[in-house]
């Protein structure tokens, strides 16, 4: 299963792509969200979770108290950058269990881009560098809030079994 956190969505032959909006979608607490990635969107191991911004946030949480078989983050950040909705999400309130995370997850990719107009360009690099993956680097797609992403589609596509 193929699970999206926020507006991106995706149509993959033989598997089964879950989009939902999400839940008190302006503050994105992570109190709502993660029992609903659970409960709702039934997350695990089998799982690929893709989160976009607040998404992202929610993937990295999820994935340090549960398995899923791989996170795609989506201009992914790690602090509240000042923010007082991004402070009121919960997210940012103690410190990223990288470790745990990058245990959960069999795999994980991230995507950025340097000209987001809402996230500094080292929030997402120290995503990276704590968990220890390649930022696929954009310079010109903002905060990935068009409509087509074909290196999404690509990457969650290399993830899947090859059919027999």
């Amino acid at each position: 299963m193929v699970t999206l956190c926020n507006n991106i969505s995706l149509q993959i032959p033989n598997f089964k792509c879950v989009l939902h909006n999400m839940p008190d979608p302006f503050i994105a607490r992570e109190s709502i969200w993660l029992p609903f990635m659970e409960s709702e969107l039934q997350c695990d191991s089998k799982t690929i979770i893709i989160g976009h911004s607040s998404g992202a946030a929610a993937a990295m949480r999820f994935a340090e108290t549960h398995e899923v078989f791989a996170i795609i983050l989506v201009a992914a950040y790690t602090s509240d950058l000042g923010d007082e909705n991004e402070r009121e999400s919960g997210y940012f309130s103690r410190p990223w269990q990288w470790e745990k995370i990058k245990s959960n997850c069999r795999h994980i990719i991230q995507f950025g881009s340097t000209d987001d107009p809402f996230l500094p360009w080292n929030e997402q690099q120290d995503v990276a560098h704590h968990l220890s993956v390649k930022l696929h680097k954009y310079t010109d797609r903002g905060h990935f809030q068009n409509t087509e992403f074909t290196d999404l589609l690509n990457a969650v596509k290399k993830l899947l079994p090859t059919p027999v």
